[in-house]
């Protein structure tokens, strides 16, 4: 039998506006102790220097993960034009220089084709693996990376504003996977004039949003105490792009044996995904078929 972990068993999501020069592991392991939880995780990785919305998932609500990693996401971030670096951010070192300054009609045009659905390549510093190992450790090993390009739907990319002629601050929505470091190097290169990441913050991420994140000097605050629980978040908001189900008493002794269980009828499709809940709890997720959820997570949360 597997040894059973440490910590309370607590369940929810807590809403982290992450501060810039810590990795996101850094910050789920510091909420993970303020809370002595038993389990964390977190939806979508931010580099170090980024700022924003930092999921973190605690007990139970580590299940729905997923959904907020393939959720939409919303960044504001400043591009320093005329120079590419070797990280496509700050932290890097300048490869490429130009003297060439785009105009903001340049700009907006060049931006024009980055929506949709493109193909992009991530950065050779990026956590992306590469024959089993990180390209960021074969790149900082000097070896040479040549990563594939992965599809990425940009829903929007706008030009916010021009502070001069070196830089330019630009907000994106996109799909899952997006890297805005290679949009900032990506439009560099279309432009003709190198550019690169000098700040980046997720403004939002699914439901939640970085104006309802909680600091770090909050959590440290409160950390270990009764009152830090008034920070965590239901383990539903998780699921806020998924239909919920209502299910009977006889269906929720099923689900939680992991068997179909039966749902109230409603207007969720055949085979769409949705999840369950019992007297306002979140009982499981699943796919719907004819008045049964068959459940593909289940959550314990008695």
């Amino acid at each position: 039998m597997g040894r059973k972990r440490k910590g309370r068993d607590i369940s929810g999501w807590l809403v982290v506006d992450k501060p810039a020069g810590l990795t996101s592991t850094a910050v789920v392991n510091k909420v993970r102790w303020a809370f002595d939880a038993n389990k964390a995780g977190h939806a979508g990785t931010l580099d170090p220097e980024a700022t924003g919305v930092l999921a973190v998932a605690l007990g139970e609500a580590t299940k729905t993960v997923p959904y907020i990693t393939d959720a939409m996401k919303a960044y504001v971030f400043t591009v320093t034009l005329g120079a590419a670096t070797n990280t496509d951010d700050a932290e890097g070192e300048v490869i490429a220089t130009s003297a060439a300054r785009p105009s903001d009609e340049e700009i907006k045009e060049a931006l024009m084709g980055f929506l949709g659905d493109i193909q992009q390549v991530p950065p050779k510093f990026s956590a992306v693996k590469v024959d089993g190992q990180r390209a960021y450790k074969l790149a900082r090993d000097g070896e040479e990376v040549e990563l594939a390009a992965r599809p990425l739907w940009v829903e929007e990319l706008v030009m916010l504003d021009r502070p001069d002629a070196d830089h330019v601050v630009l907000e994106m929505t996109c799909g899952k996977g997006g890297y805005v470091r290679s949009i900032a190097r990506d439009l560099g290169e279309k432009l003709g004039c190198f550019g690169h990441v000098q700040q980046l913050r997720r403004i939002w991420s699914g439901p939640f949003d970085a104006e309802e994140g909680v600091s770090l000097e909050q959590i440290d605050a409160l950390a270990k105490s009764p009152e830090i629980d008034q920070f965590l978040r239901p383990l539903e908001e998780g699921l806020a792009d998924l239909p919920e189900l209502k299910c009977t008493a006889q269906g929720v002794v099923r689900l939680k044996n992991g068997n179909a269980g039966m749902v109230i009828a409603s207007d969720v499709e055949y085979g769409e995904e949705a999840w369950a809940s019992y007297e306002g709890k979140p009982i499981a997720v699943g796919v719907y078929k004819a008045g049964e959820l068959h459940p593909s997570r289940v959550f314990q949360l008695d």
